[in-house]
């Protein structure tokens, strides 16, 4: 029976080593994932880079973007990458009420842009079927607005695990680390799209 106690415990005693020690890779894992989501963006601009040099669009098949409203909402992406930044030092130094300001405000941030972004198709000059610049348009900034949609998502769901007892702590950062790469991913995509739609 001894035998048999000291056997089930040399077992447990194998099977739980392996984890201890171990690298978090968590993040690594969602770098990994982005870099492929930016692959795909990746493919949008190529695409519509390629057909510009090679086949260039007839007169009339691109539109003069107003670029007021879409410069606007680079600053208030630009912006809420700081208030990001700053969210995240707060918690590493266990302060959590400006933590948690902060992210509310990055998140007001992030819904700043997404209205903005509405208003800016209710008042386009195109559809979407219209040509290749308008399908590539709406597709691009479509697919971003998704992203930043997520993102403010998942920093409100990062909000709520810093409430007291929740599960993001200085001790363990990783809800917001995490949320904290996606969101400055989008950002940084964001920049290259808006050079490439706006300012192109």
């Amino acid at each position: 029976m001894t035998s048999l106690a000291t056997s089930t415990s040399a077992t447990e005693a194998v099977t739980a080593e392996p984890h201890e020690g171990h690298a978090d890779l968590r993040l690594f894992g969602l770098a990994t994932f982005l870099v492929a989501d930016g692959m795909t963006f990746a493919g949008f601009f190529a695409a519509y880079l390629t057909f510009r040099a090679v086949n260039p669009l007839p007169a009339g098949s691109t539109y003069e973007l107003e670029l007021l409203l879409p410069s606007i909402n680079t600053m208030l992406l630009l912006v809420s990458s700081y208030t990001f930044h700053r969210s995240g030092r707060n918690l590493l130094l266990g302060q959590m009420g400006p933590c948690r300001a902060w992210l509310l405000l990055t998140a007001g941030l992030g819904a700043a842009f997404l209205a903005g972004q509405m208003v800016e198709y209710f008042t386009l000059p195109f559809g979407l079927t219209d040509n290749l610049f308008a399908s590539t348009f709406y597709a691009l900034t479509g697919f971003h607005g998704l992203h930043v949609t997520l993102g403010v998502i998942c920093i409100l769901l990062v909000w709520f695990q810093t409430r007291q007892g929740g599960r993001v702590t200085s001790a363990a950062p990783f809800g917001l680390e995490a949320a904290e790469l996606y969101w400055h991913f989008v950002d940084g995509i964001w920049v290259v799209l808006y050079g490439i739609l706006y300012l192109l």
